[in-house]
Parts: C-alpha cells; structure tokens; sequence
C-alpha cells in the first residue's frame, strides 16, 4: 500500500511540472544581463506566472507575449501582442481582447518580483515560440494612449 501511495505521489508531482515552462528574462539593450526568470504553469484558474527577477526598474511594468520568438533589435523583433483572434484590442488579461496582455508586473523597491500572476484567457500550450516582454512603466489595459501607455521594452525572454 505505502509503494501504491509513493507512486501516485510521483505521478502527481510529474503531471505537475509536465505543464511547467522556464524562460530567462534578459535586458533588450545588453542580452548579457540576465534579470532571473518566468515559471509559467497551468492552473484551474489560467496560466500561473511566477517571477523570479532581480535588478529591475522599481514600479509598475507592462508585461505581455509578443508574436514573434526573437529579442534581437532591442526587443522589437518580437513584433506587436500576440493576437491570434485579431481582435486589435488592448484589454488586458481579464476581458475579452488580445491574449498577449499579462497582468502588470510589480518590481519592487530592492529591484526584485516574485508574487504570481495570473492570466486567465491563456494556457502554456499557446506560448510556444511566442516572447514574453517587461516594458517601462505602467499598463492601464486601454488603447488610449496607444497599448495602455506601456513604455520601451526593456526585458525579453523567447519561450521554445
């Protein structure tokens, strides 16, 4: 019986991190500064995200998927939101618009994030060769000023 029970708890703790991705989160201007990563995980609720970053700008952050797996040209190889409903619309992550809005990520004041997010619309199947991207300052999950005032993109990773 205690084997039987040691097995399910393998399996379980296997089938938990079978959904599981890791990304390494770099600078846009110098990819040799690595800011930590993502673990992007399945829930019941939506995809979990949980930071494990250092050496960030203070403050709120746009964080979103972008639609092309590269960071070259200082993030803008990476191209717009991922959008496949072609909605156009920037609604952030809990109403209907484009999928590539995350929740806005919070750095704290020791340049450190580590509180899980949550992204409802979106699970780990749909990250393949997509980019995950902090940009500096805010997110207001509008189209006014244009992506919700989101500022340049200062960190990258490409999720494989």
């Amino acid at each position: 019986m205690i084997k039987k029970i040691a097995l399910l708890c393998l399996f379980i703790i296997s089938v938990s991190h079978a959904n599981s991705i890791i990304v390494s989160l770099h600078g846009t201007d110098d990819a040799k500064i690595n800011f930590g990563t993502l673990t992007f995980k399945d829930s019941p609720y939506g995809l979990m995200i949980t930071p494990h970053l250092t050496q960030l700008p203070p403050g709120a952050h746009g964080f979103h998927l972008h639609e092309h797996p590269s960071c070259d040209t200082h993030g803008m190889a990476a191209g717009g939101h991922f959008d496949p409903g072609k909605t156009n619309s920037h609604q952030g992550p809990y109403r209907t618009g484009h999928l590539g809005d995350l929740p806005v990520l919070f750095i704290g004041p020791d340049g450190q994030a580590n509180t899980p997010l949550l992204a409802p619309k979106i699970t780990t199947k749909q990250l393949k060769n997509l980019t995950v991207m902090l940009h500096h300052g805010g997110d207001n999950y509008t189209d006014t000023p244009t992506l919700g005032g989101g500022g340049a993109r200062i960190a990258c990773g490409v999720i494989q």
